[in-house]
């Protein structure tokens, strides 16, 4: 009798997890078919992963920290942390409002949220030198692209 259990359970967990991947999949082609700039297999492979990945922030304030920056880039680096934590805030707000159902609301907050990592690269534009953050405002933009062509759907 154990044995059916364990394996009926199992065919409903593989059902739930199959189930998820279809809305996940179904979700980013959606998204990424209203949206152009939105890339199908990073929304996919975004929701799938270990959410517990580095941040933009940690690895700006890890170079800082070693001291690894092109010289005269120190200030960029400080302001593109001062634009992540404002983005944070544009997404904490995003979330209270996706939670209270002000969809436009929350829309106007992701937007905000997603010039920051643009911003962040014009810093260093700027000085007429290369950002060491190029690839990570690169993935920052687009999983704040997410969440955005997701409450566009509704």
């Amino acid at each position: 009798m154990k044995f059916f259990v364990s394996v009926a359970l199992f065919f409903l967990f593989l059902n739930c997890f199959a189930t998820a991947q279809t809305l996940i999949r179904d979700s980013c082609k959606t998204a990424a078919a209203k949206d152009p700039t939105l890339k199908y297999d990073f929304c996919v492979q975004s929701l799938e992963q270990d959410p517990q990945s580095k941040t933009a922030t940690r690895i700006v304030e890890t170079i800082l920290k070693s001291k690894t920056y092109p010289p005269g880039t120190e200030p960029a680096l400080r302001t593109c942390v001062e634009l992540y934590d404002d983005a944070n805030n544009s997404l904490n707000e995003a979330l209270m409002n996706v939670k209270s159902g002000d969809y436009k609301s929350a829309n106007v907050d992701l937007s905000a949220a997603l010039d920051e990592p643009g911003t962040c690269e014009d810093g260093f534009k700027e000085k007429h030198a290369k950002s060491p953050v190029t690839n990570e405002n690169n993935v920052l933009f687009q999983k704040i692209l997410i969440p955005l062509a997701f409450t566009n759907m509704l």
